[in-house]
């Protein structure tokens, strides 16, 4: 984890304590480091509920309620999944926001229409839009999954602090 993940978690802490509100990630790619960041500051589980590291296929229908024939069509590394995967969450937990990311970290799993680096990302509050977008990071696998952290906590907390102005 990088300093400016700490100071983002440190915002995210304070918007959703004062909001009282809570979060949980549905994670692929990132094999849960995203709820690790959460969860490194003291105090975290007064906003936050529950991470679920869907890895597999399997996990993220069984998990999440993301269908199968909606990977089968798109693929698990696609925008259809990750708003499905946070859709998922939200639907199944006392939680007000949620994160999800899948991609492909590598060294290996690209192909040409989704190299290595590729990361679909999606943000949901209850009651919102979703948020999904895609991210073409660079860099070998540690890099990869170290940048997806830092788009999605960057994400939640311009979320967080534009819902409060």
């Amino acid at each position: 984890m990088f300093a400016n993940d700490l100071e983002l978690i440190d915002r995210i802490a304070v918007a959703l304590m004062q909001r009282r509100e809570r979060i949980g990630t549905a994670e692929s790619c990132t094999g849960g480091l995203i709820a690790a960041a959460c969860t490194s500051l003291a105090g975290s589980s007064q906003w936050f509920e529950r991470g679920v590291v869907s890895y597999s296929n399997e996990a993220k229908a069984e998990l999440l309620g993301v269908p199968k024939g909606l990977i089968a069509l798109h693929g698990a590394v696609s925008a259809e999944v990750a708003e499905h995967m946070a859709r998922g969450l939200l639907a199944h937990a006392p939680i007000d926001w949620a994160l999800a990311v899948t991609g492909v970290a590598g060294p290996s799993g690209g192909s040409e229409a989704k190299p290595v680096g590729t990361v679909w990302l999606s943000l949901v509050h209850a009651g919102r839009p979703a948020r999904v977008w895609r991210e073409n990071f660079g860099g070998d696998r540690h890099a990869v999954r170290a940048q997806t952290v830092t788009a999605g906590l960057t994400a939640l907390c311009e979320a967080l602090e534009d819902c409060d102005n």
